[in-house]
């Protein structure tokens, strides 16, 4: 009878599935409450935009930060600095090159908790044929119960950090030389994403 039960036993307990392999909760993007702005000054002020356009593949669990990932993809046509002539000029060869390069996007490869409700994504940032890591701050703030939409779970996220525009070629360093446009772009990225309970 023993020899008959201890293969099921071992059967049974390979079959089970690892916890340290779960996966983590997967959110969708809640689009109408979400955003990517960016900051840059133009000689002496500052100019905002955003990026009208953007997907998201969202794997997140505080308790379980090897199994989450972040992945983004950004329409760069959707560029909005709310003045039309110059946001044609963003689209142009001189910056973003939307023709040739219509994306820009951001795959995570690590997660890591800094303190309280702090942490850290590790991944590769490509902006038109330029790769680079980059880490970048975020912080959870949590999840509650939607408010509006009865058996839907919301979590929030928040993200600033700063990258050399010149770094992925997004311009050729002319107007910086002139004084008239940065270099350096502070990016936030505000985020509210789904999931059903």
């Amino acid at each position: 009878m023993h020899k008959q039960i201890l293969p099921l036993l071992i059967l049974g307990c390979l079959l089970l599935p690892d916890p340290g392999f779960a996966q983590a909760k997967k959110w969708d993007l809640d689009p109408a409450h979400s955003n990517i702005y960016f900051d840059i000054t133009h000689i002496f002020s500052t100019i905002r935009g955003r990026f009208d356009t953007f997907s998201t593949t969202f794997a997140f669990d505080p308790e379980n930060l090897e199994q989450s990932s972040f992945a983004f993809s950004v329409d760069c046509a959707s560029v909005n600095t709310n003045i039309v002539p110059r946001d044609k000029h963003l689209r142009s060869e001189d910056f973003f090159h939307v023709s040739k390069y219509p994306e820009m996007s951001f795959q995570s490869s690590k997660i890591e908790h800094v303190q309280a409700d702090t942490y850290r994504v590790t991944g590769q940032l490509q902006i038109k044929k330029t790769r680079r890591t980059l880490t970048i701050p975020f912080v959870f703030h949590g999840t509650t119960d939607n408010p509006m939409q009865e058996g839907v779970r919301v979590a929030g996220f928040d993200a600033s950090f700063s990258i050399d525009r010149l770094e992925y070629g997004v311009g050729n360093g002319k107007f910086h030389d002139l004084g008239v446009v940065g270099k350096d772009v502070s990016v936030t990225v505000s985020l509210e994403m789904l999931a059903e309970k």
